[in-house]
């Protein structure tokens, strides 16, 4: 903790009733970075008034809202990589998180399906091995979006869990995808977050068209089926949408954990959370090129 005679003094005026009073007392409060945490938890801990202690626990929040803000703009500003900003995304509901776990969990996801593959396997082939270890071996469970339920969103929660929804679990299949070399991305299909594997030799090729040419199959991350090319053009024609060419475009990384800040954001759409969607829109909104 840091001693200092200011911070104790800040600590007095906390309960101070002036609002204008405390506003200038809780931005000299953050000023002082998240090395004030402790400070603050210690003080919690010894307040009995319950007002005061939410303003405390707003304040160690707004500390680790600022590192995390400025965390993601590096992130922004670095390489993108995915999982980096999943374990970024699920900071913000656990802000004391270790990424180690979560690390050591995908590593071993890696090696296993790195033991099955060989050059000669189709794609196809590929696929079901890394389906068959994700979901069989490990029983990772997909589960519907339910934005009353944010864990499922968050990556450390869905390996500690075996539990996610399509997007938590599909950042993982992603992950686990690129660590391995295999050419599988997140492509635009609205309302739902799909995969495909891209033909690695189209670029080669003389064949000119629709992008979805590139795409050899889909895959649902939720549980890991595939889907053919007609099984996409019957989604299309179902919800009345023509399958236009930016529908099968590529997510870089940012747009995938934009879009997760996003979806997550909808959990908290309530009066006593709605400062948290807003939170998680701002962090969204930094990710806009």
């Amino acid at each position: 903790m840091i001693a200092n005679k200011e911070i104790s003094a800040l600590f007095h005026l906390i309960d101070d009733p002036d609002n204008d009073v405390y506003s200038t007392v809780s931005t000299k409060i953050i000023s002082f970075g998240k090395a004030i945490i402790p400070n603050l938890e210690d003080l919690w801990e010894h307040t009995i008034n319950e007002d005061v202690q939410e303003r405390i626990e707003l304040l160690i929040h707004k500390l680790h809202f600022t590192d995390l803000t400025n965390d993601f703009i590096n992130w922004k500003n670095g390489t993108c990589e995915l999982l980096q900003g999943s374990l970024l995304t699920a900071r913000y509901h656990y802000p004391e998180m270790q990424a180690l776990q979560a690390l050591q969990e995908i590593e071993k996801m890696r090696r296993n399906i790195w033991l099955e593959l060989n050059n000669y396997l189709t794609p196809l082939e590929q696929i079901n091995v890394l389906t068959s270890i994700v979901y069989n071996y490990y029983k990772q469970k997909g589960v519907e979006i339910a934005y009353s339920q944010p864990e499922d969103f968050l990556i450390n929660k869905t390996l500690e869990t075996k539990k996610g929804n399509a997007i938590s679990n599909g950042i993982i299949y992603l992950v686990l995808c690129g660590l391995l070399d295999i050419p599988v991305k997140a492509i635009n299909i609205p309302r739902q977050f799909i995969l495909g594997y891209f033909d690695s030799q189209y670029e080669f090729k003389d064949s000119v068209g629709h992008s979805s040419q590139k795409i050899i199959f889909y895959i649902d991350p939720l549980n890991g089926q595939i889907y053919s090319h007609k099984d996409v053009e019957g989604y299309f024609k179902r919800i009345s949408v023509p399958p236009t060419t930016s529908y099968f475009k590529q997510r870089d990384n940012k747009r995938i954990i934009q879009f997760l800040l996003e979806e997550l954001s909808k959990c908290f759409d309530d009066d006593r959370n709605r400062y948290k969607m807003n939170e998680l829109l701002t962090l969204a909104k930094l990710l806009d090129d």
